[in-house]
């Protein structure tokens, strides 16, 4: 009987490591330590808090809907993503459309009064509030607490005697300045503001520290008497993390800069959250810009000197810590945990890792009309016809490593000319492998766009002038952001498609990974792409 028990144990734990060994990226070694990033993609300004055992995570999420991520960790190494807070962007006609480099902005996740909290930027419309009893949902609808242009990086602050604050940052690009942190007081439930002339009360002015420029991302919290604000600055690729601290909340604040790049591979280690384990240790989650792969998460340990915290591993400056790249994990004894990328599309809904291009509309996409694939409606937009990422019907994810391959099998049916459907790499500049309806033939065809620009110039070469409905596609992620596709009829012998391409950022995010289908407008709408899986391995 014991033996048959630990044949049955064994039967079901290979699986698990088997699926283990072929995630891209797995930040929890299984010594007890952890590598960094804890999250190797693009989890851009992530936010964080503990409540309980558990760890709480959002970031923010630009022009892709849903947005604002919900991340779970019972150790801030393994990471699950259990939904998004927003299903579509407020104001949604305007998000009908792709709009690169707007929507949601650096976010504030808190847990106040029993319940938790989402305050979110859009840089063009103003500040909006979510709350939800639980993580998972269901959200409130958004609320515009604070409506305006280029008010940017809230975070809350409800004090000891109850009075409730909100300090936020500035996007130059809309308000014209920035390097300034702005203080306002709130009303308690986080529906309207207070100040009697509505402008609020500048706290901290970077004009005014030697060395400064891009302060923003402050996040707010009060320790030991102390207010402190945790603010990066020197910008997204080559900053650091300060610190102020001040024994009122309007200051004046002291200022120390807590973290930065040393002589690590650590570009611009700044903006995240201070978070306190179980054990009353302290870390920091913060991320690092890595051009094509987006902005991916690290975790720090953070410890105190002086009423000043330090981040990271003691480095050559005084009270200035440098990144680690290794760390013995926060808690000890979770088992392995990745946020989801491989989709088999045999469930009700879309896997949680899946983002559209603009908010989505009814008739997009079925699990059900097919069975165990995913049908994506070709859908008409004549703006995209020679530039596809105009198109808001893309279902993208966010690339899971430096180094990993992707594969998927398409079939496209009922095309009209001009319909284009397959696996893309989405970015400013992009490359697409896949079918294209032209002159009544099938063909398979790889388009790169290029140069790196709001808007690129598409490329197209005819890889097989008459292509069969059903092909497998691959995509090869090389370290470098070097892509390489590939196409098979046979699902057995794959064929290169074309040059490597050189993978780039897209606007304040990195490259994602997925699959369309759509029509140039110049005839109706007929024709639907049906895969069978998307599958990304190391």
């Amino acid at each position: 009987m014991r033996n048959h028990t630990l044949t049955a144990l064994l039967a079901a734990l290979l699986p698990m490591a088997a699926s283990q060994a072929a995630e891209p990226w797995v930040a929890d070694l299984g010594n007890g330590s952890y590598q960094n990033p804890v999250l190797n993609a693009d989890y851009s300004d992530p936010d964080a808090v503990r409540v309980g055992d558990t760890y709480y995570m959002t970031s923010s999420s630009f022009n892709s809907a849903p947005g604002l991520p919900l991340l779970q960790s019972k150790d801030m190494v393994n990471w699950e993503l259990v939904g998004h807070a927003l299903p579509k962007l407020p104001p949604a006609a305007h998000f009908n459309v792709p709009r690169h480099g707007g929507g949601v902005w650096a976010p504030c996740l808190r847990h106040h009064d029993g319940k938790f909290w989402i305050f979110y930027p859009d840089p063009d419309h103003g500040i909006y509030v979510l709350t939800a009893e639980r993580f998972t949902g269901p959200w409130s609808e958004p609320h515009l607490l604070l409506p305006g242009k280029g008010i940017i990086d809230p975070t809350p602050m409800w004090d000891d005697d109850g009075k409730a604050y909100l300090l936020h940052g500035w996007a130059k690009s809309r308000s014209g300045f920035n390097n300034i942190l702005t203080l306002r007081a709130m009303s308690p439930d986080g529906k309207r503001l207070l100040d009697k002339d509505g402008q609020g009360k500048v706290v901290i002015d970077g004009h005014k520290l030697p060395g400064y420029k891009t302060l923003e991302g402050p996040k707010f919290y009060k320790h030991n008497g102390y207010y402190y604000v945790f603010a990066p600055a020197g910008g997204v690729e080559e900053g650091w993390q300060s610190v102020f601290r001040s024994r009122s909340i309007v200051g004046p604040y002291e200022d120390r800069i807590v973290m930065e790049k040393g002589d690590t591979s650590v570009n611009g280690p700044h903006q995240g959250a201070w978070v306190r384990a179980q054990d009353g240790k302290d870390w920091f989650l913060h991320f690092q810009d890595r051009k094509a792969y987006g902005r991916v998460v690290h975790l720090q340990p953070m410890t105190w000197a002086d009423d000043w915290p330090v981040i990271g591993q003691a480095g050559p400056k005084a009270g200035t810590g440098n990144p680690v790249s290794t760390y013995r994990k926060p808690v000890a004894g979770q088992p392995v945990a990745v946020p989801a990328t491989s989709d088999e599309f045999s469930g009700q809904a879309l896997g949680p890792q899946w983002q559209w291009n603009a908010n989505p509309q009814q008739g997009w996409h079925s699990l059900s009309a097919r069975p165990g694939h995913l049908r994506l409606n070709t859908q008409a937009f004549p703006e995209s016809r020679d530039f596809l990422r105009a198109a808001p019907n893309i279902l993208g994810q966010k690339l899971p490593a430096s180094a990993f391959t992707v594969d998927t099998r398409v079939e496209l049916r009922d095309a009209a000319d001009g319909d284009r459907a397959g696996l893309i790499l989405n970015a400013m500049s992009y490359a697409w492998l896949g079918l294209r309806k032209q002159g009544g033939d099938l063909q398979l065809v790889y388009t790169t766009c290029t140069p790196f620009a709001p808007r690129c110039k598409e490329q197209s070469t005819v890889v097989l002038p008459k292509a069969p409905a059903a092909l497998s596609l691959r995509m090869t992620m090389a370290d470098g952001a070097q892509a390489q596709f590939h196409y098979s009829v046979d699902g057995k012998q794959f064929t290169p498609a074309g040059a490597p391409f050189a993978a780039t950022k897209g606007h304040w995010v990195g490259a994602q990974m997925g699959l369309f289908s759509v029509g140039d407008g110049g005839q109706p709408a007929t024709g639907h792409l049906d895969a069978d899986y998307f599958r990304v391995s190391r």
